[in-house]
């Protein structure tokens, strides 16, 4: 058995368990949207979900992309103060080149909120009893590409580079600059007059970038974006209430010739279809990230706070709190849905603010995962009265989960293994494996024959949710195909797994053709007064 074949398992399983325990909560399915209780506090911090890939988009080989997206469940409606970042967090991408479980490189982005000119005021009342009185809204008129002068609000930021000593360099754009532009939410037609128009307006922040130590540019973007992840939310939490194996021969065939009353894949599935989702998009040289390694990177994104918040008793927008003291991490991600399906809901917060060096602690969760025992209870008894037989348990029966170790905490020798093994969870990309074109990209990665998708790094369209519920349910101790040939790969037997053949699924369709091809990748976000 080759390496692929037995990353192919891991991941898979990987992935799998952590949508499992999706099913069973609110954080556990969304990917990465409220996946624990203190982060629910902190919606501007909230990591929703974490990509990492050797670009795709034509003449842009040789780069890595790394989408970063936060503030989730974005109502587009939802004016008239809409989604900023929190100017007193520290937001960054980690980056780490050697496998020590320590980032050699990370991005660090900070957000400034200002008025223009003090704020867009209107002189009320008749002669001899004016008054200049400040506007209640953040625009007042039209805005377009290369006019933005009816905004009443600006919110900006700088990046900069930062070393594994501490030391840190300011990234500037291509003209010099080193405050960039966050563009403005999409509130609605009347204000950008279409989509096109309000796409077109975002594009011009999209910026061209020199990063310290690099011999070539980069590109960055951070602005409001249509939220990517697919996922059945609201029947999920009701206990699954659906039957979540396919219900079709194939994926979206609808004949009805797969599982009796399985479901049938359509985007009506998909309770994310109606959000958006901040999105900070940043695009290096492979070059600049690989370092000394093999070429294996691992990443995570993370959020921070000043440890101490004091509210501001007389609040204004200037000054609502005040913060001091040292950073403290709040947010966490790097695989999708680790804690959500995986980590115990007493370890959550925890999990959010630890670093990848300190992942041992969290190991239990990964050789004994609670998740597959979970859906156990479930589903047994439905699936020993549709098929007419008498399994004792439908979780596989391998202990410890060595397969989950591998897809979770040290990556797979030759595909997404980092030069030096140390466990520690955190999305990991072989930036040697070329980027498969968007057209013949599979939304199972690995799982589906494409070396250069999900868990080898994760790319937008990659189907985690898919590809997690079969793996935590086993598909990993059955043959998969392997270049055509039926494999197994080792890390487990038929007979430990009874139901892991079936084809599980949440019915929530994904595939590339849901994103954009070049940078930033994901689409333009939801116009906040609906289609017109």
């Amino acid at each position: 058995m080759n390496t692929t074949q037995r990353f192919k398992t891991h991941t898979t399983a990987a992935a799998v368990a952590a949508v499992m325990l999706g099913t069973l909560s609110h954080a556990a399915i969304a990917s990465s949207h409220r996946e624990a209780p203190n982060i629910t506090r902190f919606p501007t911090l909230d990591s929703t979900d974490f990509y990492v890939f050797n670009s795709y988009e034509p003449g842009r080989e040789g780069y890595v992309t790394f989408l970063a997206n936060y503030v989730p469940l974005q109502d587009a409606y939802g004016g008239p103060n809409y989604f900023a970042m929190d100017p007193a967090a520290v937001y960054a991408i980690h980056i780490d080149s050697d496998g020590d479980a320590s980032e050699d490189l990370s991005f660090e982005f900070r957000f400034q909120q200002e008025l223009p000119n003090g704020g867009v005021k209107l002189t009320i009342g008749p002669d001899g009893n004016t008054r200049d009185v400040s506007v209640p809204l953040k625009h007042v008129g039209g805005i377009s590409a290369g006019d933005s002068s009816a905004l009443n609000f600006n919110e900006s930021y700088t990046l900069e580079v930062v070393g594994s000593s501490g030391s840190s360099s300011t990234v500037t754009g291509g003209s010099g600059e080193t405050a960039f532009t966050k563009p403005y939410a999409y509130v609605g037609n009347k204000t950008f007059s279409s989509p096109s128009a309000y796409q077109n307006y975002a594009d011009q922040y999209v910026y061209d970038i020199s990063i310290p130590g690099c011999s070539s540019m980069g590109r960055v973007f951070v602005g409001q974006r249509k939220d990517p992840f697919t996922v059945n939310l609201g029947k999920t939490f009701d206990l699954v209430n659906y039957v979540p194996v396919e219900g079709d021969s194939a994926p979206g065939a609808g004949d009805g010739g797969g599982f009796p009353g399985g479901i049938t894949q359509s985007t009506d599935n998909d309770d994310l279809r109606d959000k958006n989702v901040n999105t900070i998009a940043l695009e290096v040289p492979a070059s600049c990230v690989t370092g000394s390694g093999n070429g294996v990177i691992g990443a995570w994104t993370t959020a921070s706070l000043p440890q101490a918040r004091v509210l501001n008793p007389e609040a204004n927008l200037a000054k609502p709190e005040v913060n001091g003291g040292a950073m403290v991490q709040v947010s966490r991600l790097g695989s999708p849905l680790v804690n959500e399906l995986v980590i115990g809901i007493d370890a959550k917060d925890t999990f959010s603010g630890a670093h990848p060096s300190d992942d041992g602690q969290f190991a239990d969760y990964v050789t004994h995962p609670s998740l597959p025992a979970i859906l156990d209870l479930l589903f047994r008894d439905a699936v020993n009265n549709t098929l007419g037989t008498n399994f004792e348990t439908i979780a596989p029966t391998n202990f410890p989960r060595e397969d989950l170790v591998a897809a979770f905490l040290t990556g797979f020798p030759g595909v997404n293994q980092q030069a030096m093994v140390t466990a520690s969870e955190m999305l990991r990309l072989n930036t040697a494996i070329p980027a498969t074109p968007a057209s013949l990209q599979s939304p199972y990665g690995v799982a589906g024959d494409d070396l250069a998708g999900f868990p080898n790094g994760r790319r937008p369209g990659d189907d985690v949710v898919d590809i997690a519920l079969r793996v935590v349910m086993g598909a990993l101790c059955h043959e998969i195909p392997v270049n055509g040939t039926p494999v197994n790969l080792g890390y487990c037997a038929p007979e430990d797994a009874n139901v892991g053949n079936v084809p599980f699924t949440d019915g929530a369709p994904l595939d590339a053709s849901f994103v954009d091809d070049s940078f930033p990748y994901l689409v333009t976000p939801l116009s906040g007064s609906g289609a017109e």
